[in-house]
């Protein structure tokens, strides 16, 4: 596969939150590519090493941090490990979440409510309350969200998810309208059905089948799919472009 290339990226500096593994580690794989120096934060110390050692291998810089990005301390932290090892910080992908589980609601715990809101919704907030006040001082930034189809339409997603991601995608659209005077834009991915490690690992080769041809390009999503998003996004190529969400879901939309 023949990626693209934005030859503007080269020598900018990205952070990446759900990095260690998945459209994380890929989109900070493929950012390496076009030159940007690149942190991927996530909490497995292992896993983000490999892809610090992927990205070294393949020519490229990139710098682990291990944090809990529903931690206010930890990301001040990593932002200060950033700006002082790869300097001001140009792309913000905050990419971290997940606990999309199926669970009926009247299954659906106070606890694991409170979790699945914390790991998908709060901890954006928090990863761009950290690195904002950077992005305003130098006046520019692209930062992304990293939300769901299910923020888009119900889905078999259990309903704090649901909530979560769509909050992400109203999160996106007031910060682009706030941030714009500063020189930020601010958008959002909607991913569907991507074949990740997890979902290879876990999901039955007749069930991504079925999955596949629910979508009307029959087939499942790459994490390379949404790295190429991400990509445009992140570059100027999309220069005119702010509070949008893109639906990188085969075709399979419903708004």
């Amino acid at each position: 596969m023949s990626l693209s290339s934005y030859t503007d990226l080269s020598g900018k500096t990205a952070v990446i939150t759900g990095g260690s593994r998945g459209i994380g580690a890929q989109t900070a794989r493929m950012l390496a590519a076009q030159g940007v120096q690149v942190c991927v934060v996530g909490r497995d110390e292992k896993a983000l090493d490999e892809v610090v050692a992927q990205i070294g291998e393949a020519g490229g810089t990139a710098l682990a941090a291990v944090a809990d990005v529903t931690d206010t301390t930890a990301l001040e932290q990593v932002r200060d490990l950033v700006t002082s090892r790869l300097g001001h910080v140009d792309i913000l992908a905050a990419f971290a979440g997940g606990m999309g589980e199926p669970v009926p609601t009247p299954n659906l715990t106070e606890q694991r409510w409170r979790q699945v809101l914390d790991s998908d919704l709060t901890s954006a907030f928090l990863t761009i309350q950290a690195f904002l006040p950077g992005m305003i001082a130098q006046g520019s930034g692209s930062i992304i969200t990293m939300a769901s189809a299910a923020g888009r339409q119900p889905s078999q997603a259990n309903l704090a998810y649901g909530v979560a991601n769509a909050g992400l995608i109203m999160l996106t659209r007031h910060l682009a309208n706030e941030l714009g005077p500063n020189g930020i834009r601010v958008n959002a991915l909607a991913p569907s059905s991507i074949r990740t490690e997890k979902v290879a690992a876990r999901m039955p080769d007749a069930v991504q089948q079925q999955v596949a041809a629910a979508h009307p390009l029959r087939r499942l999503g790459l994490t390379t799919d949404v790295g190429e998003a991400a990509l445009f996004l992140a570059s100027d190529a999309s220069s005119y472009l702010s509070g949008i969400t893109i639906d990188v879901a085969g075709g399979r939309i419903t708004n």
